[in-house]
């Protein structure tokens, strides 16, 4: 049996230590605080100073419309920064993120953290980069949502956490995820009854199927569409 292993995790964002380094060694700055499931880190269109970055447990970042639906953005898990552009230009937020469980974070002011990013290249550098790492991916998927098509949204999202979180065992990817049809459909602007019945087809024509609540893409190739 050939195993390719990767992490399995429960987000949908993920950076590794190359790129957030310098935050990690960084956190002494900020201050340490801990939210509880179900609590709000911050509101869609408050104004603050303050950006968040996640040291354990995970956090929606979601966008509500004025007729109170919601859409997903990402799921934070570890060393994922929130919160940081409104934070720096002082305009309204323009999403909210909550506690999807128990979370800790380290909590930075942006008007304090100006001198240190002036001060130190590498965390300014590496700021920028992970700016950067955001905005392509939300280009990408803000592509595939405006498709009319919604079956190509949710293969976009299995393609997406295939490659970050995918395992390979034996040919199949196993994808170690725990997200509920509802928030498929909120990350991918579809309704749950297109989820489901996408899903079902998938597993019909032996494109995936899914064992221990885990996704197992048998044939990657049908999701590239």
């Amino acid at each position: 049996m050939t195993v390719k292993a990767k992490s399995l995790n429960t987000e949908t964002w993920y950076l590794d230590e190359a790129v957030v380094g310098p935050w990690i060694r960084s956190a002494h700055m900020g201050l340490r605080r801990k939210y509880q499931k179900g609590e709000f880190l911050y509101h869609q269109g408050e104004v603050s100073p303050l950006f968040f970055f996640v040291l354990k447990g995970r956090v929606q970042v979601s966008i509500f419309r004025e007729d109170g639906s919601e859409f997903v953005l990402e799921v934070m898990g570890r060393w994922a920064l929130c919160g940081e552009a409104a934070a720096f230009d002082q305009l309204p937020r323009f999403s909210a993120a909550i506690a999807l469980e128990d979370a800790e974070v380290v909590v930075f002011d942006a008007n304090e953290m100006g001198a240190a990013l002036a001060q130190n290249s590498e965390l300014a550098v590496a700021l920028l980069r992970i700016s950067a790492m955001k905005q392509r991916v939300l280009g990408g998927r803000l592509q595939c949502v405006a498709s009319p098509r919604p079956e190509k949204r949710i293969f976009e999202l299995l393609n997406r956490l295939s490659e970050l979180y995918g395992t390979e065992v034996d040919g199949v990817i196993v994808i170690g995820i725990k997200l509920t049809h509802e928030q498929i459909a909120a990350m991918t602007g579809a309704t749950r009854v297109t989820v489901t019945r996408t899903l079902a087809r998938l597993k019909e024509e032996r494109v995936l199927t899914i064992k221990n609540k885990q996704l197992h893409i048998l044939d990657p190739g049908k999701l590239h569409i």
